[in-house]
């Protein structure tokens, strides 16, 4: 299989963004790690191995971007107010650098993006901000209401980074072009957030596929059944 380490120069952020990419050619899946982690965790983890025959077959072409979540969510030596704006300063090097560098480079209209636990999150929140440069969602036991880092602090930042407050306001046919999955089970502790989550897609009408499998824990074992399957069906 195919590895490209990639420094990536972001002017939002104003400093390298590292990527390992994965295949040659295929339909781009942008993946986000876990909380603080790293571009080389899906790696490590062995998400990427799960989906090796997907990726050497031609099928997909795989983009493990870095997290700032140190700088970001995370960053508890910092103000809130400064949390979010970092955060969102990253949602711009995605928007606006990394996802036409990659809509470009593979020749499409629009990327996949996925992530499991935290970067269930950081998938779904970009998917659902940006509809135009998304067509495939895949959350993994993903949270979604990010008000639990913010210690209080509440502005327009924050709700249009927190989607279970941005999306019920969303007009559903933004979003009928997306195949999007929420992924959990029923020992997973995120299981009520993707409970809730569907319900809100439900209720503006948005098709979504609200997985939920049996006796597996908020781990990589179950991402690593997940993820191979899921991009077996959605192609």
């Amino acid at each position: 299989m195919e590895e490209q380490h990639l420094k990536y120069y972001s002017h939002h952020l104003e400093r390298d963004v590292d990527l390992l990419i994965y295949g040659n050619w295929g339909y781009p899946i942008l993946v986000f790690p876990t909380t603080l982690g790293r571009y080389y965790q899906a790696k490590d983890m062995g998400l990427i191995e799960s989906i090796r025959p997907l990726v050497e077959s031609g099928k997909y072409k795989v983009y493990c971007v870095d997290s700032i979540d140190a700088d970001s969510w995370y960053a508890k030596h910092l103000n809130p107010q400064y949390r979010v704006l970092n955060h969102n300063q990253y949602d711009q090097f995605l928007n606006n650098e990394l996802v036409p560098h990659i809509r470009n480079a593979c020749n499409v209209e629009k990327v996949g993006v996925a992530g499991c636990s935290f970067g269930g999150f950081h998938a779904a929140n970009f998917a659902f901000r940006h509809p135009e440069q998304v067509a495939y969602v895949i959350s993994m036991s993903g949270a979604f209401d990010i008000r639990s880092f913010t210690d209080g602090f509440y502005d327009d930042t924050v709700y249009f980074n927190n989607p279970v407050d941005f999306m019920p306001n969303e007009q559903g046919w933004r979003f009928g072009h997306m195949k999007i999955v929420l992924g959990t089970s029923e020992w997973d502790i995120c299981l009520e957030s993707n409970v809730k989550m569907s319900g809100i897609l439900n209720a503006s009408g948005i098709d979504h596929w609200l997985d939920i499998r049996g006796w597996e824990k908020h781990d990589w074992p179950l991402w690593n059944k997940m993820f191979p399957d899921y991009l077996s069906r959605i192609m």
